[in-house]
């Protein structure tokens, strides 16, 4: 075999060895700092309440050609640790959305506030993507500005349930996998953060037309139902309601600031190995939309 080809073979083994593990360990778990809550502790039925099976601690939803379903938190919060363990559906899922994400629409028709994890269906030879995303005052409704951020996992989120979360605090966002941070949100301005209470939601729901490689590929209902499966939500924050002097769950093991030295290397490797799709590297935004990149 000829020393070049020896060469690229070993960098590319190397290099698929080390993705194959997984991340570097990010020294510390969220997850486990915030309790488990059933679904009728936290949450209700929003719609679709035919397509929505709970059984024990696990929820069901699914979508078919006459309607998906969604879920809403009881009450809303103005900061917090908001996380569900997600399993989703392997073969074709194209134009489908599985959603967990804290929104104010409701209360601010035309105005919202939201912050998203979606999982953009796909069809059998493609990964799923993780779309995060962020969404201020009304841009998304009558001004879409999205703060997409989107990657592929370093797992199969088909074959098992895994923990996906959001921190939302004063001073930034935090989207988390089984711990690990893969994105940080800053508040560089009020103008480019959410500061009104919001309510947490899970979703599933035919977006054909954006949804998968921005709509060439779209639900097809000879593959229905198409389900989401949810459990071990962990929802710990601020209320709406609550005293001023609350304080919600860390994002370190520091109990104060941001994420440490260690989280960071873990949130950088996701970002060099799994990061497919950043909106500040966009040509095609309008940079005046989004002065917080």
């Amino acid at each position: 075999m000829a020393p070049v080809l020896c060469l690229f073979l070993a960098v590319f083994l190397t290099v698929s060895s080390s993705n194959a593990q997984g991340p570097p360990s990010p020294g510390f778990s969220p997850t486990s700092r915030v309790s488990v809550v059933t679904f009728d502790q936290g949450f209700r039925n929003l719609w679709g309440p035919q397509h929505q099976k709970l059984d024990q601690s696990s929820l069901t939803i699914w979508l078919d050609k006459t309607s998906g379903s969604g879920f809403k938190s009881l009450r809303s919060y103005q900061s917090g640790y908001f996380g569900a363990a997600i399993k989703l559906q392997p073969g074709y899922t194209a134009g489908v959305i599985t959603s967990f994400y804290l929104s104010n629409n409701q209360e601010h028709p035309g105005n919202h506030d939201e912050i998203d994890i979606e999982f953009l269906g796909t069809t059998p030879d493609k990964p799923y993507t993780l779309q995060t995303n962020v969404y201020i005052k009304g841009s998304g409704d009558r001004n879409i500005i999205g703060r997409e951020i989107k990657f592929h996992l370093w797992f199969d989120p088909t074959k098992d349930f895994h923990n996906y979360a959001i921190l939302w605090n004063p001073s930034e966002i935090i989207f988390f996998v089984d711990d690990v941070p893969i994105r940080r949100y800053p508040r560089k301005s009020d103008a480019t953060f959410p500061m009104r209470p919001m309510w947490v939601y899970g979703s599933i729901w035919d977006a054909s037309s954006w949804a998968t490689e921005n709509g060439r590929y779209k639900a097809d209902y000879n593959f229905q139902p198409f389900v989401g499966r949810y459990t071990n939500f962990r929802v710990s924050g601020c209320t709406a309601d609550g005293p001023a002097s609350c304080r919600p769950p860390s994002a370190s093991p520091s109990g104060s600031g941001s994420l440490s030295r260690q989280q960071v290397l873990a949130m950088n490797w996701v970002q060099r190995n799994y990061l497919v799709y950043d909106y500040c590297h966009d040509p095609k935004r309008d940079r005046t939309q989004i002065p917080e990149c």
